[in-house]
């Protein structure tokens, strides 16, 4: 395949690029095998030798990478948007548990919830998306099965949990539990064995709860399951005031002291939310190399403290988004970004009143910017989640993961969706950080023309 046409990606924290009327070639393998300006002689070449028409971005139209969401509850799809007036202990009980317990025990809904959710995922550009599925092993397969014919890059976590507030749903043993996790990563990797490597796109992931849902047994087996078979891991820590003083009353400990010495803070662990580290704690997760799934809608909910992103992003930490389905009520990437940076700019207004007139008044400025969320959503993202090098941006080698943003139409002038545009169409020529900005702010799905994943169209049309 052959596209010529404006780039957009962010390669580095804070750097936005512009790559205006380039082409690209994807080999056979969904990978980018070429990326350079029009005008080269190579590319002029490759333009003339292609057997088939290449793919052009029309004027007003850009390619970016796909969104990578690092933390979605997929069975909480079921009640998205309702529930959030209570505490998270009491959520956990009077709807989380509930919900998945439902989908355990009908496959048929589960599959239902599950292919939606999958639809919803590719209307809003997620390309990757890394999963908390439920305890019963079958109806996690049915998650990873739906992922990988959707065409999206699932990594699927069956839930480890032998602790529990609702006796019908948790596992009757630490060893039971363990069996189960195994069980589920071998059959996980079955379902695409026969598959060529590129076209597997789901992945199994340990998966304990949080510490209040899981014994130190389970933990330790967990983390030797992990070293002994390579496999990521993911779970909660550090999230709510109650949940971190359950921990510390039942088992003496901060969770981070628990995760690490049961083997669990490792470079393929993330964890969700970490608002309660501070930053010795955030040195120590930079230290392991374990990445950090920030999720500002459902902690603006659930937890008493927004996370130092800021202070992590200075300390090394990976970070990338997560919507947090259900906790988070939407399952846009975008809008996860906005929220990002509406917190950051409070938490550094908060900073400000505090140190007008001290000498710590010149400290770092704790608020981010959008393009600064826009890299935390593609490329902070796939280093975080540990995908194949090079993924959320364009550059050679990396798996073609890409959709394409319509601003405005290239014959009319007019805007698409929510976008307003009242300059004339033919200073619109030259591809504009501001135009991208203004997409940032207003954009939605309609915006969004293609969706691929590893070369693949997911989605065409608006």
């Amino acid at each position: 395949m052959l596209i010529r046409g404006n780039l957009v990606h962010c390669p580095e924290l804070g750097q936005l690029d512009i790559l205006r009327d380039f082409v690209l070639a994807v080999d056979e393998s969904g990978r980018v095998s070429y990326v350079a300006p029009a005008n080269r002689p190579e590319s002029q070449q490759m333009l003339a030798d292609a057997a088939e028409p290449p793919l052009v971005i029309e004027q007003g139209s850009f390619l970016i990478p796909t969104f990578c969401d690092l933390h979605l509850h997929a069975p909480q799809f079921l009640y998205q948007g309702t529930g959030l007036h209570l505490p998270l202990m009491e959520w956990l009980d009077e709807y989380a548990f509930k919900a998945e317990e439902g989908l355990d025990n009908d496959p048929v809904l589960a599959d239902k919830v599950y292919k939606r959710l999958a639809t919803r995922l590719i209307e809003n550009g997620t390309g990757a998306v890394l999963l908390f599925g439920t305890i019963k092993t079958e109806t996690n397969l049915i998650l990873a099965r739906v992922m990988q014919e959707a065409g999206i890059r699932g990594f699927v976590g069956k839930l480890s949990m032998d602790i529990s507030s609702r006796p019908s749903y948790m596992e009757e043993s630490a060893e039971a539990s363990l069996s189960e996790a195994r069980s589920f990563s071998e059959r996980c990797c079955d379902l695409v064995a026969h598959l060529p490597d590129h076209e597997r796109l789901v992945h199994p992931v340990l998966t304990p709860r949080f510490v209040p849902t899981c014994s130190d047994e389970l933990l330790e087996g967990l983390g030797q399951l992990s070293a002994q078979a390579d496999l990521r891991i993911q779970s909660h820590m550090s999230e709510a005031h109650d949940e971190l003083e359950w921990v510390q009353r039942e088992r003496g400990s901060h969770d981070i002291d628990i995760f690490a010495k049961h083997g669990l803070l490792t470079p393929r662990t993330v964890q969700a939310h970490c608002t309660f580290l501070d930053p010795p704690l955030l040195t120590q997760v930079a230290e392991y190399e374990t990445a950090i799934a920030h999720c500002p809608l459902s902690n603006a909910y659930f937890s008493a403290k927004p996370f130092r992103l800021r202070e992590a992003l200075q300390l090394g930490v990976k970070v990338g988004l997560g919507t947090d389905i259900a906790g988070g009520y939407d399952v846009d990437v975008l809008s996860c970004m906005r929220h990002a940076v509406a917190i950051s700019r409070m938490r550094e207004g908060e900073r400000i009143v505090a140190t007008a007139g001290t000498s710590a008044e010149q400290e770092t400025n704790l608020s981010i910017d959008w393009k600064e969320a826009l890299y935390l959503a593609t490329r902070g993202g796939a280093i975080a989640l540990g995908l194949p090098s090079g993924t959320g941006s364009f550059s050679v080698g990396s798996p073609f993961d890409a959709q394409c943003i319509r601003l405005f139409d290239a014959r009319t002038g007019e805007g698409v969706g929510a976008l307003d545009f009242f300059d004339d169409l033919s200073e619109r020529q030259v591809l504009s950080v501001d135009s991208i900005e203004k997409w940032w702010c207003l954009g939605d799905t309609r915006n969004r023309q293609q969706v691929w994943v590893q070369g693949k169209m997911i989605k065409f049309g608006c």
